[in-house]
């Protein structure tokens, strides 16, 4: 089993000018300590759950790219990204970079959004439901068009809600065969089918019982549309850490036994609030081997 770390919020002693240092040092860690692949949130005020909207927040792709520069191993994206945040060239752009930047270790991470207060407040304009599926629908199109050949796609996209005449992409990604798309979500009607034709990964929420039926029903997917189900990565989010004590972490690696045994591949874990202090890091450091057996 692969595990990953989700950086989910920045309100850490020292104000502004301790986050950049922080940050670095908190990948350093995590990079060092075997997480396979380390994230942020694509959000611009904090979310419910984790904190008031005024908590401090980055802008996901430029944070990518700072903690590239800090990391030498584990995969980095968006948990998830908003398709109606930025257009469909500028999503493969700006993974295309980190992966050449990063050597070879970019996702793209990417789902049909939610935050309608956080749009609203900041101007995003947010179409409804079923148009950010539409939109991306043809943005995974276009990623997998620009991520083909040495420079991308001649072939014009022209779509209901995009049209684009030349898809050139240079330079083109490192990683093969292309940067990998994980779609989030777990929609039964809608988003699996789109991890089942166009993506890479698929990532749910829920308990062993919940990704049970939910990968079941992405594997009824990849059957329709005449696609293996093995070549999709089956990745989770889940609220979870180390405790103290042997105990803590023994029943840490029994839960993520379960979620294996669920048919989960890559678990995700969200850092949590005390993530910044350097022992959390390393009781991780202790148990990822044994996650790594499952």
């Amino acid at each position: 089993m692969k595990i990953g770390l989700q950086i989910n919020r920045f309100d850490w002693p020292g104000g502004p000018a301790a986050i950049g240092p922080t940050l670095a040092r908190v990948t350093r860690a995590a990079d060092e300590a075997g997480f396979d692949s380390i994230w942020v949130m694509d959000h611009f005020f904090q979310i419910r759950g984790l904190g008031p909207a005024e908590d401090p927040m980055l802008e996901g792709w430029t944070a990518l790219g700072f903690m590239a520069a800090t990391t030498s191993r584990a995969r980095l994206g968006l948990m998830v990204g908003g398709v109606h945040y930025r257009l469909p060239g500028l999503w493969v752009k700006a993974a295309t970079t980190l992966d050449v930047l990063s050597g070879g270790r970019a996702w793209l991470g990417i789902g049909a959004a939610w935050n309608e207060e956080e749009s609203n407040a900041l101007g995003f304009p947010m179409p409804p439901l079923a148009t950010r599926f539409e939109m991306l629908e043809e943005t995974l199109q276009i990623a997998r068009a620009m991520w083909s050949g040495e420079r991308g796609s001649e072939e014009t996209h022209d779509g209901r809600h995009y049209r684009a005449t030349r898809l050139l992409n240079s330079p083109q990604a490192i990683s093969r065969p292309r940067v990998p798309i994980l779609v989030g979500g777990g929609g039964e009607q809608k988003t699996l089918r789109l991890v089942a034709q166009y993506a890479d990964a698929a990532n749910v929420f829920g308990d062993a019982d919940r990704l049970r039926h939910k990968y079941a029903v992405l594997a009824e997917w990849c059957e329709r549309v005449g696609r293996p189900p093995a070549e999709i990565e089956r990745t989770t989010l889940q609220v979870a850490g180390p405790g103290r004590d042997a105990g803590g972490r023994a029943a840490l690696v029994e839960r993520f036994g379960q979620l294996a045994e669920a048919g989960a591949q890559h678990v995700i874990v969200g850092i949590g609030p005390d993530g910044h202090e350097p022992d959390v890091i390393e009781r991780w450091a202790e148990v990822i081997p044994a996650i790594h057996g499952l």
